[in-house]
This record gives C-alpha cells, structure tokens and sequence, in this order.
C-alpha cells in the first residue's frame, strides 16, 4: 500500500481509487492518491468539463440546503458526503440557523477521517462511517448521535450519489425505507448523472464501469428519477437540469439542452 499522507490512516488501500477521492481531485482537492488521479484523468479525457458540471452540482447542494432551512428544517443527513469542501451542509444551513444539525455518511475512510477532523470542535456536526443501501443501520447510527431526531422533519440529501446505485440494489426502495422512517414535512435532495445528456457522459460511465472502478455508474433518464422518488411530492419545478433547479438571481444563462446533470427536491406528505 505505500506510505501515505498524515491525514491518511495506514490501513487505507492506495493503489485502489475511491469514489470521494476522485470527486476531490476534480474539483482540484490535494486529498487524493495518485490511483485517485489516474482514474480521474481518464474521465477528464473523455469529458474534460467535468469539474465544471461537479462545481454545479456543488452550488444545487448549498441552494437546496439554504432552500430547505428557509421552510424550517434544521436537521440534515447527507448520504455520501465525500471529502469536505467549502461551502459544505453545515456551513450552508448554520449560516441560516447557527443551530442547526447535520450528520454526514460515508464509506470512504479519508472521507471519515478528514471530516472528523473538520468537524471535532462543532458540537452540531459529525460523521459516521456507513454505506447509503443500508438504511436501517445509517438511520441508527445518525439517532445515536444525538443530532437526527426522526420525530421531527429531516432533510435527506441524495447529490450525486444515486448514480453509483444499481438497478440491482433497488435505489427506490433505499430512499423510500430513509423517507418511510422520517415524519410528514421532511424532504430529500437528489442530483443524479443524466442518461439522456451530453454523450461525452456515457464514455466517462464506461471507465466507472471497467473492473478498477470504484464504483460502477448507472445513469438515468428524468423520468427514471422521478420513478426512485416513489409516492413523495416533487416540488417544482420538478425533475430539472440541475442549473435550473432554483438557481441564484443572476444565474439565469442559458442550459445546454444535452446538460449532463439533473436534479430533484421531494416531500413526504
């Protein structure tokens, strides 16, 4: 495995890419390995916008953060939280409510690792390890910490995650167990790696799908989105590309009709 860096625990593999690290070498992180680099390199060269297409899923992460605490939700899980970036959950939504509370999830030990030493002097704020197609024990894990409380309403954030999702795990059924533990009045934010888009997209999926892939990717139409959000109420403007899901004043330029991402804001009623 090699020697790493001081942020990274012995017992990690170097030499095997993982999916939060090459998502923080796109968006020109130093918390990667060079496995981490050379797979990332061989997306950029098929779609070299990528880390432009990543910022924008970045900035519909802080708008639907800010959009969930401005109808009073102050509890967050984010499901594959990755490597933490500025702007993350808990800076968007404690800058709206300094009370607010976020329990982060990922698999990833230098996800986990970094982000406890992000996080170890807000009280408000931590990370358990967990893989997102176990609800049941992620929902225990969060409630142990003293920061989800499942009698009031939860925001479950889903961005950019769902695509490493097979059809075989059932990702409608994953968001409808998180969705079914929660109350009336909670949501779930999802972005997701679109199908039906920019053709350079589906060569990227064909490096995530080869045998040293992290993970491999299943990309999806719109409507396929919208059938993994079962019975809850998608609030508009609906499934969308992701720079129209309510985008900053200013931000109104024109989309791309083949734009590569997508993004959803639902309800449970």
């Amino acid at each position: 495995m090699g020697e790493g860096p001081d942020w990274a625990s012995e017992e990690i593999d170097h030499t095997r890419p993982s999916v939060a690290r090459v998502y923080d070498f796109y968006l020109g992180g130093s918390h990667n390995f060079e496995s981490d680099r050379a797979f990332g390199r061989q997306a950029l060269e098929r779609m070299p916008d990528l880390p432009t297409v990543l910022r924008d899923n970045r900035a519909f992460l802080r708008r639907a953060v800010a959009h969930l605490s401005g109808l009073g939700i102050d509890q967050f899980l984010d499901l594959g939280s990755g490597i933490p970036t500025v702007g993350n959950v808990h800076e968007v939504a404690q800058g709206v409510d300094p009370s607010a509370r976020v329990v982060y999830v990922d698999h990833d030990p230098v996800a986990v690792a970094h982000s406890r030493a992000l996080l170890k002097d807000d009280p408000n704020a931590t990370i358990v390890a967990g893989d997102l197609r176990e609800p049941r024990a992620v929902l225990d894990d969060a409630v142990r910490t003293g920061l989800v409380d499942l009698g009031r309403p939860l925001a479950v954030l889903m961005v950019s995650v769902l695509h490493f999702v097979l059809d075989s795990d059932r990702p409608r059924e994953i968001v409808r167990d998180y969705m079914a533990a929660t109350v009336p009045g909670s949501h779930v934010a999802v972005s997701h790696a679109r199908l039906d888009g920019r053709s350079a997209l589906r060569q990227v999926g064909k490096v995530y799908d080869r045998e040293d892939s992290p993970n491999p990717m299943r990309l999806r139409t719109a409507a396929e989105v919208e059938e993994i959000l079962g019975d809850l109420a998608i609030v508009p403007p609906g499934v969308t590309l992701m720079p129209l899901w309510h985008p900053d004043p200013g931000d109104d330029a024109d989309v791309p009709q083949d734009y590569p991402g997508l993004a959803a804001v639902a309800r449970r009623d």
